[in-house]
């Protein structure tokens, strides 16, 4: 009976998850990525542009689209912007509007807020008018591409910090063969092993007993220049 009811439970927490509700303002290629995406994982999607080109353009690839100003308090308010889970602030060329928009929402008392920043002063303001997060998506793809370019090893990057970072990293071939405790990434690179991809299956927190295999993926996190070291490792 326990079981069931846990069953249960876990069923209702993920149809209450897929009801989460999110807005999108500002259809350039990041925003309507982000929209679309978002979409097609099953959730409920408001797309939000002054522009109705660009309106036109996203209106089958969301569950809603609005054409409207959104440094305008009345146009938030219509919208019913603070029913929304999320609302992510995807406005890029126009910095004046974008932090206007983000300003309008905070004191809507919207719940969490994502924006867009063009680079860190535009960020640390966006921190300051109350974002609950920043992001950067040049910036961001710019260290991935440049972290993949200089070594064939690395298939993903994000920075969490300016001194830690997270990296998805091909085994090098130094290290095949042996456990995690016999590699000693920690104590040679300041990094510890979240993961590690194998095939169709991932192995989280893996055991320091875990023999890292040819082909594996290792999932690392830690200091920059220990994460640099490591994909430099042959």
């Amino acid at each position: 009976m326990e079981n069931k009811e846990v069953e249960i439970g876990e069923q209702q927490e993920g149809e209450l998850l897929k009801k989460k509700q999110f807005a999108v303002i500002g259809l350039g290629r990041f925003g309507i990525s982000m929209a679309d995406t978002l979409h097609k994982m099953g959730y409920d999607v408001l797309a939000i542009d002054k522009d109705e080109q660009r309106v036109q353009e996203v209106s089958d690839s969301v569950t809603h689209v609005v054409q409207a100003d959104t440094t305008d308090e009345d146009a938030l308010l219509a919208l019913g912007i603070r029913n929304f889970d999320v609302v992510v602030v995807s406005i890029g060329e126009d910095i004046q509007a974008n932090v206007l928009t983000t300003l309008q929402l905070k004191e809507l008392g919207v719940r969490h807020i994502v924006a867009k920043a063009r680079n860190p002063l535009h960020g640390k303001m966006l921190h300051k008018l109350g974002a609950d997060r920043v992001v950067y998506p040049e910036r961001d793809m710019a260290q991935r591409v440049a972290h993949n370019l200089v070594s064939t090893n690395v298939l993903d990057y994000i920075e969490l910090s300016p001194q830690f970072s997270i990296a998805e990293i091909n085994a090098p071939k130094r290290l095949i063969n042996q456990s995690l405790i016999e590699a000693d990434l920690r104590g040679t690179y300041g990094i510890n092993v979240v993961a590690i991809k194998r095939g169709e299956s991932v192995i989280v927190t893996p055991l320091p007993d875990e023999k890292i295999h040819e082909n594996d993926i290792l999932v690392v996190v830690g200091g920059n220049e220990g994460v640099q070291r490591l994909e430099e490792l042959e």
